[in-house]
């Protein structure tokens, strides 16, 4: 029996593996055989419709079987999507689809792997002890919102009537709350526990109060007894995939958890994780905070997945999808181009080609990969596996070289803890979204957003300036206005939140919504 099998359970039709339990074992017993597997990346242009994605899970799915047919021990991490938005139809499912799909994809899409809605009860249960210390005197505030899967936006912002008055209080979709973050970076039960005592409650006479000042934390680590693990599914094809947690991108991390690909990488050689929408949202926040605040992985190569729709139609929009592209292979990234065509496309394939030339990218990868799977990938991965170093067990790759030659990419591993707040957002629309600093402005009631901001982690002896920045952003934009001249495209800053237990501070610019509406299906 394999040593993974003793941590893992069948939990439905999936399995669930105790990552943190699996993850401790190889800690505490150091010649323990594992894998040391290197990191994919996939990512996508910034789509045209924030209803609609450019079909990245498609391309995992259809990338690792690929990979498999080639004889490479690849599999996938997934995000679990939210049965609100993805589900209702507000954009393509999360499970793939045609010949690259998962083998269940209605457990995916609908959320039954478990931990959204165990999310969901504990995060409520938090607001619902906040309540009780409202009636006990103890804040007179309540900060934390509440949470659901299927949004509302009307309850975006609502008033409890209560006998002392009405308590403002809000509701939020489930994957962008704090809850939800602390899941996707924690790496034990106990480091959860920790981070939940350090969220916010609420405050009494303008001093906030965290939850640890107040309530035992085993009912919520409880809650998330089975929530914290990854579940195993497979793709039609039977290649090995991994769910779990299930972050936006635009308004929160958009990656998997932490632990799900660490534990993916010590049993296969090849990890792909799927960063949510397009490259300057997930994949910006899988370098700027998954690799340089908390130590994952570094990629050893990238995907950027587009439409052909997507990438050409537009002449004031094209400049987005080679920014994506040169921007990763800027950082030492080995960065490939892959058209994700729809049926009736395949007579542009000659021409995309010729365009990707004229752009310097590496040779393009396309194919109709809803249609024809995997296959249509393997006869065109030469290029990729020889990215990866040939042998993909080996450790390092041509990535490991070029961080120490390059100083902007040794830049880039570096911590941005002690870095002011506004320097660290000018970095992020500089690096991620083309924008110089002098180009980032305040919108009326930014400072004094801030400076609260500011006040409240001064009250609990935190500096707002060491806390990771999530950027709250369109999906479907990367600046004020992206079709307006390169010279006069600006980036907006609004508001910000601290959320003190998941160590992260969000900032909101453009248009964001964190309650997005579903479509009429």
């Amino acid at each position: 029996m394999a040593l993974i099998d003793q941590f893992t359970t069948q939990y439905g039709l999936v399995e669930k593996i105790d990552a943190f339990g699996y993850l401790d074992y190889l800690g505490e017993h150091g010649k323990t055989p594992r894998k040391h597997g290197k990191v994919i990346l996939v990512t996508a242009d910034t789509p045209l419709k924030a209803s609609r994605g450019e079909g990245k899970t498609t391309t995992t799915i259809a990338l690792i079987d690929a990979l498999r047919a080639r004889g490479i021990d690849a599999t996938a991490v997934l995000r679990q999507p939210s049965m609100g938005i993805t589900a209702a139809g507000s954009k393509g499912g999360a499970s793939g689809g045609g010949k690259s799909s998962l083998s269940h994809p209605e457990l995916i899409d609908w959320g039954l792997c478990g931990e959204m809605a165990a999310i969901e009860c504990a995060q409520n249960l938090l607001v619902s002890f906040a309540e009780k210390a409202v009636d006990d005197g103890l804040i007179d505030t309540v900060l934390v919102p509440r949470v659901s899967e299927v949004p509302s936006r009307s309850l975006r912002q609502i008033a409890v009537d209560r006998n002392k008055g009405n308590l403002p209080e809000r509701v939020v979709l489930t994957p962008t709350c704090e809850l939800m973050q602390i899941v996707v970076l924690s790496h034990s039960m106990g480091e959860i526990s920790e981070r939940v005592s350090r969220m916010v409650a609420g405050t009494k006479d303008g001093k906030p109060v965290t939850f640890g000042e107040f309530i035992d934390l085993w009912r919520i680590t409880g809650i998330l007894g089975d929530a914290v693990k990854p579940a195993k599914t497979e793709t039609v094809n039977g290649s090995p995939v991994y769910v779990h947690c299930g972050p936006f991108a635009n308004v929160s991390l958009g990656i998997p958890s932490l632990v799900s690909v660490e534990m993916a990488c010590a049993l296969h050689d090849v990890v792909v994780v799927e960063a949510g929408y397009g490259a300057d949202a997930g994949a910006q926040k899988w370098l700027d905070i998954a690799c340089r605040e908390y130590g994952a992985e570094w990629p050893a190569a990238a995907v950027v997945v587009t439409r052909a729709s997507t990438w050409r139609d537009d002449p004031k929009l094209s400049w987005r999808y080679p920014f994506h592209v040169n921007r990763l292979e800027k950082l030492g990234i080995p960065t490939f181009p892959l058209i994700n065509l729809w049926d009736g496309e395949d007579d542009q394939i000659d021409s995309l080609k010729v365009t990707a030339r004229e752009l310097n990218f590496r040779k393009p990868i396309i194919g109709n990969l809803f249609r024809d799977g995997g296959e249509a990938l393997a006869p065109q991965l030469d290029g990729f596996v020889d990215a990866l170093g040939g042998l993909t067990g080996v450790a390092g790759g041509p990535s490991a070289a070029a961080d120490a030659e390059d100083p902007e990419v040794a830049d880039n591993h570096a911590s941005h803890k002690g870095m002011g707040l506004v320097d660290d957002v000018k970095w992020i629309a500089s690096n991620a979204y083309g924008v110089p600093a002098d180009r980032v402005l305040f919108k009326v009631g930014f400072a004094e957003s801030l400076a609260a901001a500011t006040e409240l982690c001064n009250g609990v002896g935190a500096s707002i300036d060491d806390l990771a920045v999530v950027a709250m952003k369109s999906p479907a934009t990367m600046t004020d206005d992206d079709s307006a001249p390169a010279d006069q495209r600006t980036v907006t800053l609004k508001k910000v939140e601290p959320h003190l237990g998941a160590g992260v501070v969000q900032v909101n610019l453009t248009t964001s919504l964190t309650t997005p509406m579903p479509k009429i299906v």
